[in-house]
């Protein structure tokens, strides 16, 4: 089972604190595992058959958090970016060992740990763990979404940008290279001369930063279930829009767009605009 309607605003009666408290737990397990091989000198690193990096802390990762997993919810299905899909139930985790595996192996910071549950097919419970700079995000439906502020124990609640006005937003994109592939290089150029400021700020980072009221759009090609589950709850929870980059409420065709809710249809309609002048 995948997430293919991922709508976190269809009913749900669903009890989900235990679940988002061991999320919790299973980044911890993940944090210590990764942590453990970052920087390292002698980090071993393979190519996969799609020409992407892979290495032994993402596959650690992921069988710590498999194990976990299996002790704790030995009847929920789990998919991995590293070992595929296991089972078939209703409930689903979703997991990327290491999201920014180009940036662990270099000894950059910015990559993180993505864990996500998924019931009928919707992301319920998001993690999103970045600990080479102490930061964690948490959310479920109906609980609101979360992080930790370093140096405070105490867990601070975020929430989108009220931001309403194009001009002023700031946007975030992966490259554009991933754009010129898919062929909208040009609405990118296009969209960067409307808006206040344009950055590219990393993988699971400008989500959390939109989530946090920092920025208005986040938008990426290439990307897999594994990528973004975890990214879903903790954006809509803290009150922003998840669709794919042509609006459609789904996980599969590749694509994502994130925005503060308020712009959601007004990117929508310049990235639909063939011609690049937006």
């Amino acid at each position: 089972m995948t997430p293919t309607t991922p709508d976190p605003t269809a009913p749900f009666a669903g009890a989900l604190a235990d679940d988002l408290a061991l999320a919790l737990r299973l980044a911890d397990a993940a944090d210590a595992v990764s942590m453990a091989r970052f920087d390292a000198a002698d980090l071993d690193v393979q190519l996969k058959a799609d020409a992407s990096h892979v290495t032994e802390a993402d596959l650690a990762t992921e069988r710590a958090i498999r194990e976990l997993l299996g002790e704790e919810r030995p009847d929920d299905s789990v998919l991995g970016e590293e070992y595929g899909a296991t089972g078939d139930a209703r409930r689903q985790w979703i997991i990327d060992p290491i999201d920014g595996t180009a940036n662990y192996l270099k000894g950059i910071p910015m990559w993180a740990t993505l864990i996500a549950l998924a019931v009928d097919g919707v992301p319920r419970v998001g993690v999103v763990s970045q600990p080479a700079i102490g930061r964690r995000w948490w959310a479920a439906t109906g609980h609101g979404a979360w992080t930790n502020v370093p140096g405070d124990t105490t867990p601070r609640r975020i929430a989108v940008s009220p931001i309403d006005d194009l001009a002023q937003s700031s946007i975030s994109f992966q490259s554009i290279h991933q754009w010129d592939e898919v062929g909208r290089g040009e609405q990118l150029l296009a969209l960067s001369r409307r808006v206040w400021r344009d950055r590219g700020y990393g993988d699971a980072w400008p989500y959390m930063l939109l989530a946090e009221g920092r920025l208005e759009f986040v938008a990426e090609f290439g990307v897999k279930e594994y990528d973004l589950a975890a990214h879903v709850p903790i954006v809509s929870e803290a009150g922003g829009r998840f669709t794919d980059i042509d609006g459609a409420e789904t996980l599969s065709t590749r694509s994502s767009l994130a925005t503060n809710g308020v712009l959601h249809d007004t990117f929508l309609e310049l990235l639909s605009r063939k011609d690049g002048d937006a």
